[in-house]
């Protein structure tokens, strides 16, 4: 028995040692670059297959062979991934939903790439680099391990590193080379995942497929030393090896059998799950997929042209309609895609595992081996395989609640290699499977007709969750999460909403793939494809449904008509060259596109100068509200920046009058009062709140001002509702809304605008101030024009893209869509940054306006002569707490008389 546990031990070393490898990779890339690197797994891949090529097929000598592949090829891979893929992203802005998707590209892009030079077909002659003896792997793995802390610790290369890691603008202002630190970062990465391939290929078989989602399902021992600690991803990836290769020895009996073994078998999997569902997350600041700009519109024609491909096909015959039905099955499965991610802007790389589900469920639920159901007609059973499979995206729903961007595409991702192992790979669930047609469509052009209409449903579903409340919402949630919360949409309900959704549209798409194939293919369904899937409707334009049907007739017809791997090369090439237009290829082909510039004639040049005096001449006289109080020389704020200073030049634009049309409103003696008690805040150790105790009244406007870091934003944070004290109360009237998130906050009567702009950029600015009716207290039908005319947005305006104005404009439309939600309370967050001397004299009026109605402001601003000129009452803030309050000129007085003393 000894002896057994020893040779178990060994065996699990060894597979530990290329686990380790793997997690010191990844860590490496991500603390250089700040990108987790899906496509390890691939790069290592292809290293086993160099190698292999060079001693197996052209009978080189392995030492030859392994200083080629680890000390060339390698290296060379992953400096060449950091000049022509990476960095320019991170020049453009380094927008982590175009880097994933960019690492997805290149992880799709070199398995077809190797599908297409080496095969499909599995390989078992890979050469041995290192002795099984896992002592050697084992050595490796810690001197590599040593050797990275080491320079990390000790060499000017590590403090250079870590800079770049902590604030890289600022590294570069230091004199740091940040790009030479990442192409090291990226070299050295690509070096672990080609030493990982070449010593995990001699004993597994290799695979393009394989051995790519092998390494990446160990990626759980970099997710669990939170991409820092080195020693703790290899103390981890050695443990959970010994354990699964110790759990071999168990032999269960009964019904837990099968399950019981399947998770010995697939420790790592346990691993990866545990790590991005219950561990804390990483990657929280790397939010996913929103499009900077406003959507292009697909043209009517382009729809004409898609209906008469799809029906092409019916005049088909033989393989070519055989090869046809498979595309509007694939078509309605990538829909769902273009639901979570388009629409909803979350990230799912799962969605392979719930087409997978579809087809399993209708095929054990025609059969009649679904347990407690008899058999079934195929049309009911796939009918009855949605409506069980969608309440599972709650699996990939709920951790999408509080995760975002990479954390959320590990979780994601994690889900969709679970199902895979746990269900499509285990004999007792898949044995023996078939899957017929419906009764009455068997043929191919009689399917093809069924398929079609299921389709249409599909298409029809998608586009109700675009339009309307609903989706005005999901817009609203994926342009600017936080945006929508203070908006007042409900944005967990919405994330499960999306996220139920695609997992319904996705096991349609897969039961009718089963049918088109009259078979379950677990590998049609593998976390492989889901990855190209994911890839291809992101870069044919994610929030388009032509472009998930183009996205499905490419990935059928060119892996059909051409050597399997040429559609995952194509998405591949796309996704690393397209990453940086998130809309799609009528994105990319509008910004490409040469503008001319507009010329007037001499007589509209005289028209313009005529126009500009006439508007002149008719606006009011504005001043610096620095200026309202002769005498008052320029202030500085608390925090030592000179005020008053003259704000960005932009012709005036006309604003609304005095006299606008106000929402009908209560007494302010009847309003609510927002109140903070005893409120305390920490972060990591440091006190940002200590003891605040704040009202802000109705009719009034409220002002905080102080020094950079004296706890104003956590305040204004907490008021709401967007971080939650560790001690104190707010209350609202006479209710304890503390423990209320931003939603519910803005729904009693609490609205807030952003220091940076909170506006949903795919919407027009009337659909963006709809979100603000539709979501708020008391939705008025005619709030949404009440608010427009306002803040002189109706007109033209009105139908303009957010994502195509200036940012005075902007800040209108944010504090019209807050507004038309008829809030008692207003928290504004620097409203004037960035405006000019007329638009903050409009605003100010505006202001004074909603105060004079009884609305309840508070204004956080550093313009100490705005403060001045438009405030009630000042409250001055330090080090967490409130240590002055009253009317602004006693407030400013003593704060000046203070600086003089000084």
């Amino acid at each position: 028995m000894s002896s057994l546990t020893y040779d178990l031990t060994l065996a699990g070393l060894s597979v530990g040692s290329a686990a380790a490898l793997t997690g010191v990779g990844l860590i490496v890339t991500y603390r250089a670059t700040g990108v987790l690197n899906f496509a390890h797994g691939a790069i290592a891949m292809v290293c086993a297959y160099a190698l292999r090529q060079c001693v197996v097929e052209w009978g080189w000598p392995l030492w030859a062979g392994a200083v080629v592949t680890l000390l060339i090829l390698a290296p060379v891979m992953g400096v060449v991934l950091e000049r022509f893929v990476f960095r320019p992203l991170s020049v453009l802005g380094g927008d982590p939903a175009q880097t994933l998707v960019a690492s997805i590209g290149v992880f799709v892009l070199l398995v077809g790439g190797a599908a297409l030079l080496w095969g499909q077909g599995a390989r078992d002659d890979a050469p041995e680099l290192v002795s099984a003896d896992p002592w050697g792997q084992l050595a490796v793995v810690l001197v590599l391990a040593t050797g990275v802390g080491a320079v990390i610790r000790w060499t000017r290369f590590g403090r250079e590193l870590r800079a770049v890691v902590d604030d890289r603008g600022l590294a570069v202002l230091g004199g740091i080379d940040a790009d030479r630190v990442a192409a090291a970062g990226w070299a050295f990465g690509a070096f672990t995942a080609g030493l990982t391939g070449v010593l995990l290929a001699p004993y597994v078989r290799l695979d393009p497929y394989g051995l790519p989602l092998l390494v990446m399902e160990v990626v759980a021992v970099a997710v669990a030393a939170r991409m820092r600690s080195l020693p703790v991803a290899v103390v981890v990836a050695l443990g959970v090896g010994v354990a699964q290769s110790q759990l071999t020895r168990l032999h269960p009996s009964g019904r837990a059998e099968p399950l019981l073994q399947a998770v010995g078998a697939n420790l790592f999997v346990v691993a990866l799950l545990v790590a991005c569902l219950a561990l804390p997350r990483i990657g929280t600041r790397d939010a996913l997929p929103r499009t900077a700009t406003a959507r292009v519109p697909t043209p009517q024609g382009a729809w004409i042209v898609a209906v008469i491909l799809f029906l092409i096909p019916l005049g088909f015959a033989g393989s070519d309609l055989h090869t046809s039905v498979q595309v509007p099955a694939l078509g309605v499965v990538l829909l769902s895609l273009v639901v979570v991610t388009g629409r909803g802007g979350q990230i799912s790389l799962g969605q392979a595992a719930y087409a997978g589900l579809g087809a399993l469920f209708t095929a054990l639920l025609a059969a009649g081996r679904f347990p407690g159901l008899p058999r079934l007609p195929e049309l009911t059973a796939l009918a009855l395989a949605v409506v069980l499979v969608a309440p599972l995206g709650l699996l990939t729903g709920w951790p999408a609640i509080t995760r975002r961007g990479l954390a959320l595409a590990l979780a994601t991702f994690a889900v969709g290699v679970g199902v895979s192992r746990f269900v499509f790979a285990q004999p007792y669930a898949t044995a023996g499977l078939s899957l017929d047609r419906p009764a009455g469509f068997e043929g191919d052009r009689a399917y093809y007709v069924l398929e079609l209409a299921l389709l249409t449903l599909a298409l029809l579903t998608t586009h109700a969750l675009r339009r309307g409340r609903t989706g005005r919402a999901l817009a609203a949630l994926r342009d600017h999460e936080s945006g929508a919360s203070a908006a007042g949409v409900k944005v967990p309900a919405l994330k499960l909403l999306a996220f139920v959704a695609g997992a319904a549209l996705a096991a349609l798409g897969g039961g009718m793939l089963g049918m088109s194939l009259r078979a379950f293919d677990p590998t049609a369904y593998d976390p492989v494809r889901g990855l190209l899937w994911f890839a291809a409707v992101v870069v044919l334009g994610a929030d388009s449904t032509l472009g998930a049907l183009t996205a499905a007739a490419l990935l059928v017809g060119l892996d059909a008509g051409a050597r399997g791997g040429v559609a995952a090369a194509l998405v591949g090439v796309l996704a690393v060259l397209v990453g940086q237009f998130p809309g799609g290829p009528y994105e990319a082909v509008q910004r490409l596109r040469p503008r001319r510039e507009a010329r007037l004639t001499a007589t509209g040049l005289r028209a313009r100068r005529r126009l500009q005096q006439a508007v002149r001449t008719a606006a009011p006289p504005t001043a610096d509200p620095g200026t309202a109080r002769p005498g008052t020389p320029r202030r500085a704020d608390p925090d030592g920046a000179e005020q008053g200073t003259p704000r960005q030049s932009r012709p005036p634009t006309p604003h609304a009058a005095d006299g606008a049309p106000a929402p009908p409103r209560p007494p302010a003696e009847g309003r609510a009062v927002l109140t903070t008690h005893h409120l305390q805040a920490r972060y990591d150790g440091f006190t940002a709140l200590d003891g605040v105790d704040l009202t802000v009244p109705p009719g009034r406007i409220t002002a905080i001002i102080g020094p950079n870091g004296a706890g104003k934003t956590t305040l204004f944070h907490c008021l709401a509702g967007t971080v939650r004290p560790s001690q104190g109360q707010v209350r609202y009237g006479n209710r304890d809304i503390t423990r209320l998130p931003a939603h519910a906050r803005t729904r009693l009567g609490i609205a807030r605008t952003f220091q940076q702009l909170a506006v949903f950029p795919t919407l027009t600015v009337a659909e963006n101030v709809r979100v603000g009716a539709e979501q708020g207290r008391t939705p008025d039908p005619a709030a949404v024009d009440r608010a427009l005319r306002l803040f002189a947005l109706d007109g033209p305006l009105r139908d303009a893209p957010a994502a195509d104005l200036p940012t005075g404009t902007l800040r209108r439309v944010e504090l019209a869509r807050a507004l038309a939600g008829t809030p008692s309370v207003l928290l504004l967050d620097e409203p004037a940054a960035g405006l000019d001397t007329a638009e903050v004299t409009a605003l100010a009026r505006i202001l004074r306006a909603l105060a004079a109605d009884g609305t309840a402001l508070l204004v956080v601003e550093h313009d100490l002569d705005l403060v001045a000129d438009l405030a009630d009452v000042v409250h001055v803030m330090t080090a967490g707490r409130i240590i002055a309050s009253g009317p602004p000129a006693h407030v400013l007085d003593t704060l000046d008389a203070r600086e003089t003393a000084v």
